[in-house]
C-alpha cells in the first residue's frame, strides 16, 4: 500500500469513504487496523486524535506506534519477571503468581513470609493483569484497564538510602496518583520508578531533588512527573530502568530510536562518555550502525538492544563479560555482539551482570556473571564467551 501511494496519485487522494471522507485509501486501511488493536479500542475519539497528532498526524504512523509497542513487550501473553530476590509470573488470562523473598511484602500475599513455590495473588481476582515489574522489595502490576497496583516498599525509591515510607504494603494497592493516566508499562530502577502511558508519555517518581530527570522531586515524592526535554512530543513504546538511569525506545516518522537519561557511570547511557544526562538524549550510535532498535533492556550497569534485523548491541560496564564481547572492557557506545552474528535475536533481558538473548528459533543464549549457576550453564564460571542454553 505504501508503494502504491508513493507511485500513484489515486491512492493519495481522499477516498470518500466513512468514517472520514477526507482520508486516502491507505489512511483508511491503517485506521481500520488501529481499531483492531486492544490498546486503541477503548480510546475516545478525542484521545485517538490526540494520539494521531503525537505520532505525526497520520494513521499509518499511529499503526506503526501500536505495532512497535506490541513487538517489544509481551502484552496480552504469558510472561515471567525475575527481580532481585523475587519473581512474578503473569498468565495469558491475567492471573498473577509470585514467589521468592518477601521481607517487604513484595509477593502481595498479605504477609512477609517467603514463598518457594509460585502462589497466586488471590486479592487480584476479577482484575486482569497484563504487565508486571519487579524491583528490590517492590512489585508493580498493570491491568488491562491501565490501572497500576503496587506493593512491597511503601515508596517509589530505594530504602537503603532512607527513601522509604512509614509502612510496608503486603497486598496490591491501587496507585491513586496514576488513576488519571492509562498506563501500559512500569519500570523499577534504583532510586526511582517510571511508567509509560498509552499515548507514549513517560512519567517518573522519586529521583531526588537535583533534577536528574529534568525536574525537581523529593525522594519520597509519589506524584508522577512527565519526562520532558527531547521526549516531550515524541511517542515512546518501551521503557527500561537500571541503576540510576532510564532508557526509552521511541517511535518517530523516520524510524525507531533510543534515548537515555540519568547516571552515566560505566558508559551505560551510550553517548561515548561517562557523563550524566539530566535530560533525555538520543543515542546516535544506532544510526551509524544502520540498526533499527526494536527492544531495549537495562541492567544495573549495562544495557542491550535487539535490532529489527536480529542483531544485538550491548554497552556499559563489561564486568564478568556481561556485554558478550569476549572481555570485561567498558563500552560507552552500543557495540554489535559479533559472537551472535549467526543468530537472529527477537528478545533480550539483562540482570545486574548477566545478559540473556532469545532467538527467533526459541533458543536462549547467556553471558556474564555465572555465580550460583545464574547463567543456566553446567558450571558456575563467568561467561566471557556466549553459551547456548536450550532450544524451544
Amino acid at each position: 500500500m505504501c508503494v502504491l501511494q508513493a507511485t500513484c496519485s489515486f491512492f493519495r487522494q481522499p477516498a470518500n469513504f466513512a468514517p472520514d471522507f477526507e482520508l486516502s485509501i491507505s489512511e483508511l486501511a491503517a485506521l481500520d487496523m488501529c481499531q483492531k488493536r486492544g490498546i486503541f479500542k477503548p480510546m475516545t475519539a478525542e484521545q485517538r486524535q490526540e494520539l494521531k497528532q503525537r505520532c505525526g498526524g497520520s494513521w499509518k504512523l499511529v499503526l506503526k506506534f501500536l505495532l512497535a509497542g506490541e513487538a517489544c513487550f509481551r502484552r496480552e501473553k504469558s510472561q515471567a519477571i525475575a527481580g532481585p530476590g523475587h519473581s512474578i509470573a503473569v498468565t495469558s488470562k491475567g492471573t498473577v503468581y509470585s514467589f521468592g523473598s518477601n521481607s517487604s511484602g513484595q509477593l502481595g500475599h498479605g504477609t512477609t513470609e517467603e514463598e518457594w513455590r509460585p502462589r497466586q495473588i488471590r486479592s487480584l481476582q476479577g482484575i486482569r493483569i497484563v504487565q508486571a515489574a519487579a524491583g528490590a522489595g517492590r512489585t508493580m502490576l498493570i491491568s488491562d484497564a491501565g490501572k497500576v497496583y503496587a506493593f512491597g516498599k511503601d515508596s517509589f525509591g530505594e530504602t537503603e538510602y532512607g527513601v522509604q515510607g512509614s509502612k510496608l504494603v503486603t497486598t496490591p494497592q491501587l496507585v491513586e496518583s496514576l488513576k488519571d493516566i492509562f498506563v501500559v508499562q512500569a519500570a523499577i530502577g534504583n532510586f526511582f520508578t517510571a511508567v509509560l502511558s498509552r499515548e507514549g508519555r513517560v512519567y517518573t517518581f522519586s529521583w531526588g531533588n537535583d533534577s536528574k530527570l529534568g525536574h525537581q522531586t523529593e525522594p519520597n515524592d509519589v506524584e508522577p512527573h512527565p519526562l520532558l526535554g527531547a521526549l516531550e512530543n515524541v511517542p515512546v513504546v518501551q521503557i527500561a530502568a537500571g541503576y540510576c538511569y532510564l532508557l526509552a525506545l521511541a517511535c518517530q516518522p523516520n524510524g525507531m530510536s533510543v534515548y537515555s537519561v540519568g547516571c552515566g557511570l560505566g558508559g551505560k547511557l551510550g553517548h561515548g562518555s561517562r557523563t550524566d544526562e539530566k535530560q533525555p538524549r538520543l543515542i546516535e550510535q544506532f544510526q551509524l550502525l544502520n540498526l533499527q532498535p526494536m527492544v531495549v533492556a537495562a541492567g544495573a550497569w549495562h544495557a542491550a538492544v535487539v535490532g529489527q534485523d536480529g542483531r544485538v548491541c550491548t554497552w556499559g560496564w563489561g564486568r564478568y563479560g556481561c556485554l558478550g564481547h569476549g572481555n570485561e572492557e567498558c563500552e560507552s557506545v552500543p557495540k554489535v555482539v559479533e559472537a551472535l552474528s549467526n543468530v537472529k535475536a527477537v528478545h533480550v533481558a539483562t540482570g545486574d551482570y548477566t545478559t540473556f538473548v532469545v532467538s527467533n528459533d526459541g533458543d536462549v543464549y547467556s553471558f556474564g556473571c555465572g555465580e550460583s549457576a545464574s547463567l543456566g550453564h553446567s558450571t558456575a564460571t563467568d561467561g566471557q564467551c556466549i553459551v547456548y542454553l536450550t532450544g524451544k
